[in-house]
Protein backbone atom coordinates (compact mmCIF):
# COMPACT_ATOMS: atom_id res chain seq x y z
CA UNK A 1 0.00 0.00 0.00
CA UNK A 2 3.11 2.20 0.55
CA UNK A 3 3.75 2.20 -3.16
CA UNK A 4 0.72 3.04 -3.74
CA UNK A 5 0.23 5.71 -1.78
CA UNK A 6 3.67 7.40 -2.90
CA UNK A 7 2.58 6.77 -6.35
CA UNK A 8 -0.73 8.66 -5.72
CA UNK A 9 1.35 11.53 -3.83
CA UNK A 10 3.61 12.24 -6.90
CA UNK A 11 0.59 11.35 -9.22
CA UNK A 12 -1.32 14.35 -6.93
CA UNK A 13 1.78 16.30 -7.24
CA UNK A 14 2.17 16.19 -10.74
CA UNK A 15 -1.37 16.90 -11.61
CA UNK A 16 -1.64 19.86 -9.39
CA UNK A 17 1.50 21.01 -10.87
CA UNK A 18 0.00 21.09 -14.35
CA UNK A 19 -3.28 22.87 -13.21
CA UNK A 20 -5.47 20.23 -11.55
CA UNK A 21 -7.61 21.42 -8.47
CA UNK A 22 -9.08 18.08 -8.08
CA UNK A 23 -5.54 16.78 -7.69
CA UNK A 24 -4.49 20.14 -5.32
CA UNK A 25 -8.00 19.35 -3.09
CA UNK A 26 -7.17 15.86 -2.41
CA UNK A 27 -3.67 16.65 -1.69
CA UNK A 28 -5.39 19.39 0.71
CA UNK A 29 -8.00 16.87 2.24
CA UNK A 30 -5.07 14.57 2.74
CA UNK A 31 -2.66 16.67 4.76
CA UNK A 32 -4.38 19.72 6.26
CA UNK A 33 -5.21 17.90 9.21
CA UNK A 34 -1.58 17.47 10.17
CA UNK A 35 -0.47 20.53 8.67
CA UNK A 36 -3.09 22.39 11.16
CA UNK A 37 -2.21 20.37 14.01
CA UNK A 38 1.49 21.22 13.55
CA UNK A 39 0.75 25.37 13.02
CA UNK A 40 -1.52 25.16 16.09
CA UNK A 41 1.27 23.91 18.29
CA UNK A 42 3.93 26.05 16.78
CA UNK A 43 1.76 29.66 16.64
CA UNK A 44 -0.19 28.48 19.96
CA UNK A 45 -3.94 29.50 18.81
CA UNK A 46 -6.77 28.19 16.40
CA UNK A 47 -7.29 31.51 14.39
CA UNK A 48 -3.22 32.16 13.71
CA UNK A 49 -2.86 28.05 13.01
CA UNK A 50 -5.79 28.40 10.59
CA UNK A 51 -3.77 31.46 8.68
CA UNK A 52 -0.37 29.51 9.30
CA UNK A 53 -2.26 26.06 7.49
CA UNK A 54 -3.74 28.36 4.76
CA UNK A 55 -0.71 30.07 3.70
CA UNK A 56 1.33 26.94 3.55
CA UNK A 57 -1.46 25.69 1.20
CA UNK A 58 -0.76 28.50 -0.56
CA UNK A 59 2.58 28.47 -1.11
CA UNK A 60 2.37 24.48 -1.97
CA UNK A 61 -0.21 25.80 -5.06
CA UNK A 62 2.33 28.23 -6.24
CA UNK A 63 5.48 26.01 -5.67
CA UNK A 64 4.55 22.59 -6.85
CA UNK A 65 5.26 23.03 -10.72
CA UNK A 66 9.09 22.82 -9.44
CA UNK A 67 9.11 20.54 -6.64
CA UNK A 68 10.01 16.92 -6.76
CA UNK A 69 9.36 14.50 -4.19
CA UNK A 70 12.02 13.27 -2.15
CA UNK A 71 10.39 10.56 -0.92
CA UNK A 72 6.97 9.10 -0.47
CA UNK A 73 4.93 11.67 0.96
CA UNK A 74 4.48 15.20 0.30
CA UNK A 75 3.74 15.35 4.23
CA UNK A 76 7.15 16.24 4.96
CA UNK A 77 7.91 19.66 2.38
CA UNK A 78 4.29 20.91 3.64
CA UNK A 79 5.61 20.14 7.26
CA UNK A 80 8.89 22.55 6.56
CA UNK A 81 6.64 25.07 4.83
CA UNK A 82 4.81 25.08 7.43
CA UNK A 83 7.05 25.82 9.77
CA UNK A 84 8.43 28.60 7.95
CA UNK A 85 5.58 30.20 7.43
CA UNK A 86 5.10 30.01 11.36
CA UNK A 87 7.85 31.29 12.16
CA UNK A 88 7.40 34.22 9.71
CA UNK A 89 4.13 34.81 11.28
CA UNK A 90 5.63 34.91 14.87
CA UNK A 91 8.31 37.16 13.97
CA UNK A 92 5.59 39.84 12.28
CA UNK A 93 3.50 39.43 15.25
CA UNK A 94 6.80 40.52 17.56
CA UNK A 95 7.64 43.59 15.19
CA UNK A 96 4.16 44.64 15.13
CA UNK A 97 3.67 44.27 19.07
CA UNK A 98 7.91 46.13 19.20
CA UNK A 99 6.44 48.86 16.61
CA UNK A 100 3.02 49.22 18.82
CA UNK A 101 5.08 49.54 21.82
CA UNK A 102 7.97 51.87 20.73
CA UNK A 103 10.07 49.07 21.00
CA UNK A 104 13.38 49.10 18.63
CA UNK A 105 13.23 45.78 16.30
CA UNK A 106 16.91 44.90 17.56
CA UNK A 107 15.25 43.93 20.66
CA UNK A 108 13.65 41.09 19.04
CA UNK A 109 14.82 37.74 19.31
CA UNK A 110 15.00 34.93 17.02
CA UNK A 111 11.87 32.79 17.44
CA UNK A 112 13.18 29.65 15.59
CA UNK A 113 15.04 27.33 17.67
CA UNK A 114 16.44 25.14 15.01
CA UNK A 115 17.83 22.84 17.89
CA UNK A 116 13.81 22.19 18.52
CA UNK A 117 13.18 21.77 14.63
CA UNK A 118 15.99 19.30 14.32
CA UNK A 119 14.79 16.96 17.37
CA UNK A 120 10.89 17.68 16.11
CA UNK A 121 11.93 16.38 12.62
CA UNK A 122 13.79 13.31 13.79
CA UNK A 123 10.86 12.73 15.89
CA UNK A 124 8.41 12.86 12.68
CA UNK A 125 11.20 10.65 10.80
CA UNK A 126 10.71 8.20 13.99
CA UNK A 127 6.80 8.28 13.56
CA UNK A 128 6.81 7.94 9.99
CA UNK A 129 9.02 5.36 10.09
CA UNK A 130 6.92 3.27 12.82
CA UNK A 131 4.13 4.20 10.43
CA UNK A 132 5.85 2.51 7.48
CA UNK A 133 6.53 -0.57 9.89
CA UNK A 134 2.77 -1.18 10.07
CA UNK A 135 1.11 -4.02 8.00
CA UNK A 136 -0.68 -2.83 4.98
CA UNK A 137 -3.86 -3.32 6.78
CA UNK A 138 -3.19 -0.77 9.96
CA UNK A 139 -1.77 2.04 7.64
CA UNK A 140 -4.62 2.30 5.93
CA UNK A 141 -6.82 2.48 8.53
CA UNK A 142 -4.34 5.07 10.16
CA UNK A 143 -4.12 7.22 7.20
CA UNK A 144 -8.42 6.89 6.62
CA UNK A 145 -8.97 7.56 10.92
CA UNK A 146 -5.92 10.12 11.89
CA UNK A 147 -5.51 11.58 8.64
CA UNK A 148 -8.05 11.97 7.09
CA UNK A 149 -10.40 12.36 9.70
CA UNK A 150 -12.90 9.12 9.02
CA UNK A 151 -15.02 7.51 11.44
CA UNK A 152 -14.47 4.04 12.69
CA UNK A 153 -17.68 2.74 10.68
CA UNK A 154 -16.55 4.74 7.56
CA UNK A 155 -12.77 3.32 7.61
CA UNK A 156 -14.39 0.12 7.81
CA UNK A 157 -16.75 0.42 5.07
CA UNK A 158 -13.97 1.55 2.72
CA UNK A 159 -11.64 -0.89 3.19
CA UNK A 160 -14.05 -3.78 4.00
CA UNK A 161 -13.59 -4.75 7.10
CA UNK A 162 -15.87 -4.39 10.69
CA UNK A 163 -16.23 -1.88 12.81
CA UNK A 164 -14.45 -3.41 15.46
CA UNK A 165 -11.56 -4.41 13.45
CA UNK A 166 -11.04 -0.25 12.51
CA UNK A 167 -11.54 0.14 16.53
CA UNK A 168 -9.43 -2.17 17.68
CA UNK A 169 -5.90 -1.70 15.21
CA UNK A 170 -6.38 1.74 15.59
CA UNK A 171 -6.37 1.11 19.41
CA UNK A 172 -3.10 -0.61 19.02
CA UNK A 173 -1.45 2.02 16.34
CA UNK A 174 -1.77 4.66 18.66
CA UNK A 175 -0.59 2.69 21.28
CA UNK A 176 2.22 1.63 19.59
CA UNK A 177 3.07 5.87 18.29
CA UNK A 178 2.35 6.89 21.77
CA UNK A 179 5.32 4.55 23.15
CA UNK A 180 7.45 5.84 19.97
CA UNK A 181 6.78 9.56 21.36
CA UNK A 182 7.01 8.55 24.68
CA UNK A 183 10.75 6.93 23.91
CA UNK A 184 11.31 10.36 22.56
CA UNK A 185 10.89 12.73 24.63
CA UNK A 186 13.07 10.59 27.49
Amino acid sequence: MTEQRSTDDATLVARAAAGSELAFRALYRAYVRPVYWLAHELVGNPADAEDVTQETFLVAWRKLGGLQLAGDSLLPWLVTVCRFQAANRIRRQQRDRAHTAGAPDDGIRSTVDVEQQIIDAEFAQRILREVQGLSSLDREIFRLCATEGYAYSAAAEQLGVAHGVVRNRLSRIRTRLRTVAEESST
